[in-house]
């Protein structure tokens, strides 16, 4: 039985110009929605994860409790739960998925809050990662609708040199022969072993690895992490799958649409929500310096750096303990502003 339901978007224009065919949004809710409809929370989920991996922050006790709030967890096109290469009809599966935006998603979460659910109002917007970067299209396509955003190690805008890194993560995958230009009979498990250590260099801190806190995770060498966390998180997903999200997150631009018509400064602006930008000091990929730019142009925004050597992994959901009281502390501080 599935943990998760399926809004069916039917036939869906995408910005690309392209039609993706009996298209689906899978989500999960967590806690009842109350009468007012005003204890709304939206937390979509982050590259090469599914509604289940953004549990770690939800939780009694938690600042995402479901005793108080309605949360609504959306699942990101290509992420294999939502319509993804790996589960489309034939004619746009695999490689011929066609390409979905960072506003493509964004939109169809929209639907979902308000065709489903009738919500008006969404108290917080909050994400890690490739889901803070949602949060920001959130905050700017729907400023009279969005309260509070928090997003958490993501941008508004994908900078180039987190561009030129995923450049180096999609070679690992393409250059496996077995990768068969996307029409593989076989996962190109070589290329996507190749991804996992890529990743290893970029996703925790130079600090991180000096001090080997590796080793107090349970893992019994450097060799042991690598194979057992970064190569297994790669090969279990569906290559495909990732190269459809890397290639939303390539191009995420919250003013890449008719509303901002490429004025980014104009679509950080255009965010009226309460805001906590909370960067990790140590990402390499998502660096604060991205996030310092971005909250000078917002007019309701706070820029609260996550002090942590593990690097981008200090926004994730549960990641690591005290970073994860952190995050929690400040969902519980906006939400009572």
């Amino acid at each position: 039985m599935l943990d998760y339901d399926i809004f069916e978007l039917g036939d869906l224009a995408l910005q690309s110009g392209e039609t993706l065919v009996g298209s689906k949004l899978a989500y999960k809710t967590y806690g009842q929605l109350n009468a007012d409809k005003d204890n709304v929370v939206v937390f979509p989920t982050f590259f090469g994860g599914q509604h289940g991996h953004n549990e770690g922050i939800i939780g009694e006790g938690k600042a995402l409790d479901p005793s108080k709030y309605f949360i609504i967890v959306p699942n990101m096109f290509g992420n294999g739960v939502s319509s993804s290469p790996s589960n489309s009809l034939p004619l746009q599966d695999r490689a011929r998925f066609p390409k979905t935006s960072l506003y493509d998603n964004v939109s169809c979460q929209h639907r979902l809050v308000t065709e489903v659910f009738a919500i008006e109002k969404i108290a917080l917007v909050v994400g890690w990662s490739m889901g803070g970067q949602q949060t920001f299209q959130w905050g700017s396509l729907y400023p009279d609708m969005v309260e509070r955003i928090v997003p958490i190690c993501g941008s508004a805008k994908t900078a180039r040199h987190n561009f030129v890194f995923l450049e180096g993560v999609k070679s690992a995958i393409t250059a496996d022969a077995n990768w068969a230009g996307g029409n593989y009979e076989e996962p190109p498990l070589t290329g996507l072993k190749a991804m996992g250590r890529v990743y290893a260099g970029w996703a925790v801190s130079q600090a991180f690895y000096r001090e080997e806190v590796y080793l107090t995770l349970g893992y019994e060498s450097l060799e042991d992490y690598l194979v057992r966390f970064w190569e297994a998180r790669r090969t279990s997903a569906d290559a495909n799958d990732l190269l459809a999200m890397i290639w939303t997150w390539q191009n995420a631009d919250i003013s890449n649409n008719e509303k901002y018509s490429g004025d980014f400064y104009k679509a950080l602006a255009g965010i009226k929500a309460k805001a906590i930008v909370m960067p990790g000091r140590t990402d390499l990929y998502f660096p604060p310096e991205d996030n310092e730019l971005e909250v000078a142009h917002m007019p309701n925004a706070e820029l609260r750096p996550i002090e942590s050597i593990w690097g981008h992994l200090a926004g994730g959901p549960g990641f690591n303990q005290p970073d994860s009281e952190f995050i929690d502390n400040a969902i519980n501080e906006i939400m009572a502003s």
